[in-house]
């Protein structure tokens, strides 16, 4: 593929332990795309026409439920393998994928997957482990959703987005991409009134800070403490 130089995906967890010549050979089947700031780039129950990995950018995952919830499943960060229904055995995306701020992906068609994980083992092996860490991420929020009170459920939403897209400032750990409170009560299953409360009363302590689209923790150890039910 012209334009793509393999160092752009030398740190690609699914192209790990693959030899050059053979992430050379996967990079010559696929499309360089652009997805403009609040673009889709598939949509739940959409054909499931392709499988992708992010470049640059960030992209909010999000299910809308029977009765019209939108349901936050995940971000996904440069780096990530997404989209991979075909490997999962599904026709269609289970959720949409909308891009947060300006993106490039790289696009195979599903109709390759077969082939290429017959081809290069590795690839259906690290996406496999995708698949299983992403399940096991989805049972952990279960679990916090069901047992939890709000303000657990929000810490841990809050330490998860920080491990992922955290970002070093003087004023502590900054989220490196727009988030919403809209976007954090949907990652909780509460409502926005409520997280808003949780929110303005951490910064009235002094442990988040917060704008539009933007939120620094300024005291992580404290949010973890929280997270984890300890008084501190």
């Amino acid at each position: 593929m012209a334009g793509v130089d393999r160092s752009l995906v030398a740190n690609v967890p699914v192209f790990a332990g693959l030899a050059p010549e053979q992430i050379d050979q996967l990079l010559q089947e696929a499309q360089s795309v652009r997805y403009a700031k609040g673009t889709n780039v598939f949509q739940q129950d959409e054909g499931a026409h392709s499988f992708f990995v992010l470049l640059h950018g960030r992209l909010r995952v999000f299910k809308l439920t029977p009765d019209g919830q939108q349901v936050v499943v995940r971000f996904v960060t440069p780096g990530e393998v997404f989209g991979i229904a075909m490997a999962i055995g599904r026709a269609t995306y289970p959720a949409t994928a909308h891009a947060v701020v300006d993106s490039i992906a790289l696009v195979w068609p599903s109709a390759a997957w077969p082939r290429l994980a017959a081809t290069y083992p590795g690839l259906a092996v690290n996406t496999l482990q995708t698949v299983g860490s992403r399940l096991q991420d989805a049972h952990t929020r279960v679990v916090e959703m069901s047992t939890e009170e709000v303000e657990r459920r929000v810490a841990h939403a809050l330490l998860r987005l920080a491990r992922q897209s955290g970002r070093g400032i003087e004023a502590g750990i900054e989220i490196d991409f727009p988030i919403t409170r809209q976007d954090v009560a949907e990652m909780t299953g509460t409502t926005l009134h409520t997280v808003s409360r949780v929110l303005s009363a951490w910064e009235s302590q002094g442990l988040v800070e917060g704008g539009r689209q933007r939120i620094i923790l300024r005291d992580p150890h404290k949010l973890f403490l929280l997270a984890e039910g300890s008084p501190g």
